[in-house]
């Protein structure tokens, strides 16, 4: 190893090591008051530590905020100061310079990789948690996104998971209502599958055969030549941000246009493949000036088992109809046993709000009530309920899909849409076959190389 070498990495282990201080500090404290609250009878005071977790989560690169930023969007995963502290977190990590960048693409395109490139901008277009993107142009004219990797990942990853796992069990010590060790795993194997490129590149190949026949949802499409598995090349896609694409937008059939399309882009693979993009952040689509959505991260892709989706169907007609069996039968079809009277309630209470948008055959947005302290009122009832019945474990499944649904009814408010919500979803689910879907995900994830799901 030269000197140079030796110094990068020395500054990287210096690098780590101060990192797993700080937020491992953090955690300690909150173990400390927590000892503290229960041994001496001490108030635990999680609002301001909360504020001092998300100082320490904030400076990091790395899966620790990208989780952080999921969990904060998960009902009663983490106490509500945490949540409402981390979900103001921003995927804005500071860029690797240019001549980094250049040394990184030597190793994973070779020494002529500017001859394989028109152009290559030096200032990255966007930084996030795992990696940042370049603007380039190729050879033959087409505008390029490069995405790459930041350094030592699969090490940062190992790392803020151990810390995640950690945090988890301080939590359930003093919270028994949610058991999250299904949770833990979920997000484990979720990130550690955002290190491979390789695979985002066949879940990008994969929605852009699910979504082919859609006009307003448009998918980047990937260049195998110029991609590795720490650098994926697509097409660039033109679109604004939605807070943008909001303020410029007075035209409600326009916004109402723009939240169809987002809603059919995370259903349609649902309900027709049984597969779900887990991400709907901010910053992995832009829309167009027509409505149409570009679609641009894959990282994070769910594949679920037909009977789990045919669950997701069966509680839906369970609660239209008010049959409490074929309720029961989905809850236990994802693995929830025991369910009392009570906890039955308890948990109808929370997938009534959740599927309260598909219930009825009317023109409305997609809550009624007071922007998100409804949903927050229910959360914590839930919680509560939860809490004196024992606790439940939900299906690592929901992870996502709460993800999903709750990402997406905050793109909806911005959008102020107002949309019959129970005829989308029904032409979405229209006569659901599990054997059939099933059929359908074997060929399309055969096609791109990815496996089903068991």
């Amino acid at each position: 190893m030269s000197d140079s070498e030796f110094g990068d990495e020395e500054s990287r282990l210096s690098g780590r090591v101060r990192r797993y201080a700080r937020v491992g500090g953090s955690v300690g404290g909150l173990a400390a008051q927590i000892v503290g609250a229960r041994v001496f009878g001490l108030g635990l005071d999680r609002a301001r530590h909360s504020a001092e977790l998300k100082a320490a989560l904030g400076g990091l690169k790395g899966p620790l905020m990208k989780t952080a930023q999921i969990l904060a969007t998960i009902p009663d995963a983490l106490p509500p100061e945490y949540a409402e502290e981390l979900r103001q977190l921003q995927s804005n990590a500071p860029a690797m310079g240019w001549p980094f960048v250049r040394r990184r693409l030597r190793g994973e395109l070779g020494a002529d990789w500017q001859a394989r490139f028109e152009s290559f901008a030096h200032e990255a277009a966007a930084a996030a948690s795992l990696g940042q993107v370049h603007r380039a142009v190729a050879t033959d004219g087409r505008a390029l996104a490069c995405k790459l990797q930041y350094p030592d990942m699969a090490s940062t990853v190992a790392a803020d998971l151990g810390q995640l796992k950690l945090a988890f069990a301080i939590y359930r010590r003093y919270d028994r209502a949610i058991d999250p060790s299904d949770i833990y795993k979920e997000l484990s194997e979720r990130l550690r599958e955002e290190l491979d490129y390789g695979r985002e590149a066949r879940h990008m190949d994969l929605f852009r055969a699910m979504l082919a026949d859609e006009s307003g949802i448009h998918v980047p499409e990937v260049l195998p030549e110029l991609s590795t598995d720490r650098l994926l090349t697509m097409t660039w896609l033109e679109g604004r941000p939605l807070l943008d694409f909001v303020a410029a937008t007075g035209e409600v059939e326009l916004r109402n246009r723009a939240a169809m399309n987002m809603f059919r882009a995370w259903y349609l693979p649902f309900y027709g493949t049984g597969v779900i993009h887990g991400d709907p952040h901010l910053g992995n689509y832009t829309v167009r000036e027509d409505g149409a959505v570009n679609l641009l991260d894959f990282g994070c892709v769910r594949v679920f088992a037909p009977k789990f989706v045919k669950g997701v169907i069966d509680l839906y007609h369970a609660l239209e109809r008010g049959e409490e069996a074929l309720a029961v039968s989905a809850y236990e079809s994802w693995g929830f046993t025991n369910l009392s009277r009570e906890l039955l309630d308890a948990l109808d209470l929370w997938a009534r709000f959740l599927y309260a948008p598909l219930l009825e055959d009317k023109v409305q947005p997609i809550m009624e009530s007071d922007s998100g302290m409804y949903g927050a009122r229910v959360a914590h009832q839930v919680h509560v309920e939860l809490r004196r019945l024992g606790g439940v474990k939900p299906p690592r499944e929901f992870v996502l899909m709460d993800r999903a649904a709750i990402g997406l009814g905050s793109v909806f408010m911005h959008l102020k849409a107002e949309i019959n919500w129970h005829r989308q979803f029904h032409d979405l689910i229209g006569n659901f076959d599990a054997e059939a879907l099933a059929r359908r995900q074997a060929r399309a994830l055969d096609a791109v190389g990815l496996r089903a799901a068991e």
